[in-house]
């Protein structure tokens, strides 16, 4: 039992990129919704722009 205790403590401090990893497909998120908004703004079919 205390072999256990001692690999998931050892477990718990070397996690890896998980923040890492959080971050990024947050922001190519957020990146992809805006530039969809910028392409489809540009799209928009309004009568004063002629």
């Amino acid at each position: 039992m205390p072999h256990t205790v001692a690999l998931l403590a050892a477990a718990a401090d070397d996690q890896g990129p998980g923040n890492t990893v959080r971050i990024v497909l947050l922001v190519s998120l957020v990146g992809a919704a805006l530039l969809a908004w910028v392409l489809l703004r540009g799209y928009r079919n309004n009568d004063s722009n002629d």
